[in-house]
């Protein structure tokens, strides 16, 4: 089978790109398929750097080995649409597989730019080709407000009209159950398939409690600046240090692309905590060592714009998880059966106390990592490409007989099978 994966990859830094990789590490490996990535155009500013500003991938700014990669998109022009299109005629694949979010093509600064790149796929499946959308959010579960969106009216009527051309694709994916709900609701779609976003690991490896608790580290990771904010969590883990004083707050990852600057002027805030590191952006091979010396990871956000990338790598590696209460990753324990301890919205006491509880109790600690992992293990990158495969291989046998397009039933497949989801809550009192 022949694919083309559109999506932002490595070396870009830009939204998606580190799932985009191990989406396409995992096609590689399959010896049937056929992977050209179909990816975004580099420039300087898209570069990770080191917390001293120095661009991590120096003059490796090659492609990364073993992957077919053209860029022939760029991020916020106008046309892009004709430029992938172009592309995929060359190549002329089976599936065109594309890995979104709202802003993949442009910021919400340039919304003609970023109405035209979600406008592609359907321009692909138009001009013959089968095309699939991965999508790791919908706008009607995104807090306009906490996301910094202006204009909220304007921006809603554009989003919808975005949703409703996504749709125009073959299949959609989406990664949390209120999700297909909302898209089936409200605009009767019957091509939206439920799946995970699952663990990057093919095998993982069950975790090593003894490399933890000497001392106890927290670890925050993310791109920072918008709805992902680390206020309230300097706040609590002020509170922390008076219980637990040799504890360890470990912020990783950047500034998110519109708010340039951020983290570091949280990081000026607590120059001299000896408590507290800044690591910046962490590069793919020091992920393992990073999440297996963490006692807890934190996500301390406002709001949420789908399933939650470090949240999942917690669970690869068994790490107990301490959340904000939000709707989204309350779905997302529930579909995937994690075990998280949530604290209210923005109330730095009550985060201070979660993890304090955490910190005190390692059969606690043992337990939600545990649970974690088995979660992790039943939604690994294998299982999930699998069930892509799967549907892929489906549409084309329908192809072949010529039926119509949605004349097979859709499945309703999920990667883990239905069950009651766990969620561990320290305080389950009412407010």
């Amino acid at each position: 089978m022949k694919i083309c994966l559109v999506a932002t990859f490595p070396p870009s830094g830009r939204q998606l790109n580190e799932y985009a990789f191990h989406m396409a590490r995992e096609l590689q490996r399959n010896p049937t398929i056929d992977l050209t990535i179909l990816a975004d155009e580099l420039d300087d500013y898209q570069f990770a750097t080191d917390p001293s500003g120095k661009p991590l991938h120096g003059a490796e700014k090659d492609e990364l080995p073993g992957f077919h990669v053209i860029r022939c998109w760029k991020f916020g022009h106008l046309s892009t649409p004709l430029r992938i299109l172009h592309a995929i005629r060359r190549i002329q694949p089976d599936v065109v597989w594309f890995n979104l979010v709202f802003s993949s093509f442009a910021t919400q600064e340039n919304p003609v730019a970023a109405f035209m790149g979600l406008s592609t796929p359907a321009l692909v499946r138009a001009s013959g080709y089968y095309t699939h959308v991965t999508l790791h959010h919908i706008i009607e579960h995104v807090d306009f407000a906490a996301a910094g969106v202006r204009q909220e009216g304007i921006f809603r009527f554009g989003s919808d009209l975005a949703t409703r051309t996504l749709l125009k694709a073959n299949s959609i994916s989406v990664l949390l159950s209120g999700y297909r709900r909302t898209l089936i609701n409200k605009y009767d779609a019957d091509n939206v398939l439920l799946g995970t976003h699952g663990v990057f690991g093919s095998s993982p490896t069950p975790p090593d409690f003894s490399k933890r608790g000497n001392p106890h580290r927290i670890l925050a990771i993310g791109h920072w600046g918008t709805y992902k904010r680390l206020e309230t969590l300097m706040e609590a883990f002020g509170e922390v240090l008076k219980v637990v004083p040799d504890a360890r707050l470990v912020i990783a990852g950047a500034n998110h692309h519109t708010k340039p600057g951020y983290w570091e002027s949280i990081r000026e805030q607590q120059k001299g905590n000896p408590n507290i590191e800044f690591r910046g952006y962490v590069a793919e091979e020091d992920i393992p060592e990073l999440f297996r010396t963490t006692s807890i990871v934190a996500m301390p956000y406002d709001s949420a714009t789908g399933s939650s990338g470090p949240a999942h790598q917690a669970c690869e590696y068994g790490i107990p998880i301490v959340c904000a209460d939000i709707g989204d990753f309350r779905q997302m324990a529930e579909d995937e059966d994690m075990a998280i301890s949530f604290y209210r919205l923005r109330d730095p006491a009550d985060l201070a106390s979660k993890l304090i509880s955490l910190l005190q109790s390692e059969p606690e600690q043992r337990r939600m990592g545990e649970h974690n992992f088995a979660a992790a293990v039943r939604m690994t990158m294998p299982n999930i490409i699998r069930r892509h495969l799967r549907w892929f291989q489906l549409a084309r046998h329908k192809r072949n007989r010529q039926l119509p397009d949605r004349s097979l039933p859709l499945p309703y497949w999920r990667t883990l099978p239905p069950r009651p989801g766990t969620v561990y809550d320290t305080d389950a009192s009412p407010e």
